[in-house]
């Protein structure tokens, strides 16, 4: 039973995808999941080392700032659509998939016109453009975030699913905290732990801001995980102390969740799947850059249920960035509240919860047909 994930072009597109047919491959190892992306997505690099069938496709995102240059997009899409029929003749999926991005367009599109089912899986606060175009289509819409709902013309308000975002759950039971500090090199007991990353790629402007702090003097008291990104990991690695750790990239960054007790990061929806997972507090500093701005739309919604402080990154210098981590450090009572907040978000079983109705879905499929 082939099931197609569409979607790609960043990794916050395709991982979710990942999450979800590695849960239906456990579930039902019947089903064979196909990921469809973009030759110039980050899936390039990573659906090659992973055990599922996959197509790359010529597509090219909706230049906004450039519009002239939309003619590559239209033609990206003419180019996939025969590469898509070629890809289903032979075996027509059960069901199509859209987990966002420029690279699922051409893959839910065909399959809406050929009357194959799809559902749709949205990360963020605010719909992405392709999520609104084909809610109205769907079988199910599963929502990483509530506030999403608003933003949707469905056919049917039953197709919505609050779901949560698909993420590797926490282990249970949940690493204990002082071992995990003690595997930093951190003391068992005492203070505060705070976590600091901005993807893989890093975040230049957290990056620089935690950098003047730590040279400025850091609090007694306060450790300091550090996930510098690998490019920019050389320039900072010289921070590293008995009181800082300094890595390049976190893998797996579940060690650092455990030994955590507030975080500094950007607001991808994922990151902040991850956050409330694990019930971590966080200060949210926004991708001022980020497509819609959507990043700021996951951060005030965070803030908005008592799970993080949002601090944007026009006004994040070293002095904003102490003054914002040491007022939650040093109040016990507040930090308890957001991450109280962030537990009641998280939603740590949602990879498996949405295979399990795509299970459904396409058992009602086959019964249909």
């Amino acid at each position: 039973m082939r099931i197609v994930f569409a979607g790609g072009g960043t990794g916050g597109h395709l991982y979710p995808g990942l999450a979800i047919a590695r849960a239906l491959v456990r579930l039902d190892p019947r089903v064979r999941p196909q990921f469809i992306g973009a030759e110039r997505g980050i899936e390039r690099d990573v659906l090659p080392g992973t055990a599922f069938e996959h197509l790359l496709l010529p597509v090219h995102p909706l230049y906004r700032a450039r519009p002239w240059e939309n003619w590559r997009t239209a033609a990206g899409l003419a180019r996939s659509w025969g590469a898509i029929g070629r890809a289903w003749g032979s075996e027509r999926p059960a069901l199509v998939v859209g987990t966002g991005g420029y690279a699922s367009l051409a893959p839910l599109a065909y399959a809406v016109t050929k009357g194959i089912p799809i559902a749709l899986q949205e990360q963020n606060s605010a719909p992405g453009m392709t999520t609104r175009l084909f809610a109205r289509f769907a079988r199910a819409v599963f929502v990483g975030s509530p506030e999403a709902v608003v933003r949707l013309d469905v056919r049917d308000e039953a197709v919505i699913v609050h779901s949560g975002n698909p993420i590797e759950p926490p282990p249970s039971p949940r690493p204990d905290k002082g071992a995990a500090r003690r595997a930093w090199g951190f003391p068992e007991r005492g203070g505060a732990v705070l976590l600091v990353f901005g993807g893989s790629q890093g975040a230049r402007a957290l990056n620089d801001a935690l950098d003047a702090w730590i040279a400025r003097g850091l609090p007694p008291g306060l450790q300091v995980i550090w996930g510098t990104g690998r490019d920019a990991y050389d320039r900072y690695a010289s921070r590293a102390s008995a009181q800082v750790a300094v890595r390049p990239y976190l893998a797996p960054i579940a060690d650092a969740y455990a030994a955590s007790d507030l975080a500094v990061t950007r607001a991808g929806a994922l990151t902040l799947a991850e956050l409330c997972a694990w019930g971590l507090p966080s200060v949210l500093v926004p991708l001022p850059t980020a497509a819609a701005d959507h990043q700021a739309a996951n951060a005030r919604a965070l803030e908005a249920c008592g799970a993080g402080v949002v601090l944007p990154q026009v006004e994040l210098t070293a002095d904003r960035l102490a003054d914002a981590v040491t007022a939650l450090v040093g109040n016990a009572t507040r930090l308890t509240g957001l991450a109280a907040a962030a537990r009641r978000r998280g939603r740590p079983r949602a990879a498996e919860d949405i295979a399990r109705r795509i299970l459904t879905l396409v058992d009602l499929n086959h019964v249909d047909t």
